[in-house]
């Protein structure tokens, strides 16, 4: 568990620096407040009325900041809030949590009581929550919700998924990632959880899609990279002879990850994408940026 006050203190001195003097003399007393009680009643009445206080423009974080965020927690990446969701998450690391019996009663009340900003400011704050490893099944079902902003604040830029999730909650989030069409680069450290079920669960995926004549991300090939086969030999070549400009360059990206013979020789076959490829101008997430037209990422 990561230090809570500390991250509290990190977020109110962001907000200290971007909002009212009205708005942080609010947030100081409910600091006050919470900090000498217990109360749930107390907390459930403060989460609520800081959309009073704050609102939902995005956290400006400079540099030094970011650094410090990461220092604090790594994978922490506030500069994805509004300040609605800063200051609830400091109310949330103020509430005392020492005893997991009343605090995780409490929090989950929260949450099937939350409305839908409620809701994503506390998937978002996963990641610095006490008492993490009580909090999976919670996670994995806020990823199960067809709310495409309450996915995102508990699947992108999230470092709680890839740290947390066994192996099937995780390839449902990426599957679901790839199902609502979201930003799959936005997903957290997520080369490190490839595996070989994910792999073929989106392999299956592409040729149903593709048998309807539906087309399906390019990013998805990221996850299937490692695992090429003899047996996508003919998806392969189909995308590179048929594939728009990003679907080929997904797809050589992809086979520059795998170790089959076949596949590293298409390579040469493209020599000026390959050379992107080794240089590290051409890589997942500046592709993704590419196909979503993210520049603020």
């Amino acid at each position: 568990m990561y230090d809570s006050a500390r991250i509290a203190d990190y977020l109110f001195s962001l907000l200290a620096a971007q909002s009212s003097t009205e708005s942080i003399a609010w947030l100081e007393q409910q600091k006050n407040k919470l900090l000498g009680s217990e109360s749930p009643s107390t907390f459930y009445l403060a989460f609520s009325t800081a959309s009073r206080f704050f609102d939902k423009m995005p956290l400006s974080v400079n540099q030094q900041e970011m650094s410090r965020a990461n220092d604090l927690r790594p994978g922490f990446s506030p500069w994805h809030w509004n300040h609605l969701q800063a200051a609830r998450t400091t109310l949330l690391l103020l509430y005392p949590h020492k005893d997991p019996g009343k605090w995780l009663p409490t929090l989950g009340k929260l949450f099937e009581t939350a409305d839908l900003h409620e809701q994503e400011a506390l998937y978002a704050a996963l990641p610095v929550l006490p008492h993490p490893e009580r909090m999976k099944l919670r996670a994995a079902e806020g990823l199960r919700t067809n709310i495409t902003s309450v996915f995102d604040a508990a699947a992108l830029h999230n470092p709680y998924p890839c740290e947390y999730l066994d192996e099937p909650a995780w390839n449902q989030l990426v599957l679901k990632a790839v199902f609502l069409e979201r930003s799959l680069f936005r997903i957290y450290q997520s080369d490190k959880r490839n595996n070989i079920n994910l792999a073929q669960t989106l392999v299956d995926y592409a040729y149903e899609r593709r048998a309807a004549g539906r087309a399906v991300t390019p990013e998805l090939w990221r996850f299937v990279g490692p695992f090429l086969r003899e047996e996508h030999s003919s998806d392969i070549q189909r995308i590179l002879s048929d594939g728009t400009l990003l679907d080929r360059r997904a797809m050589l990206l992809a086979c520059s990850m795998s170790s089959l013979p076949a596949a590293r020789q298409l390579l040469t076959d493209y020599p000026e994408i390959e050379a992107e490829i080794q240089s590290g101008e051409l890589n997942w997430d500046g592709l993704g940026r590419q196909i979503h037209g993210a520049h603020n990422y």
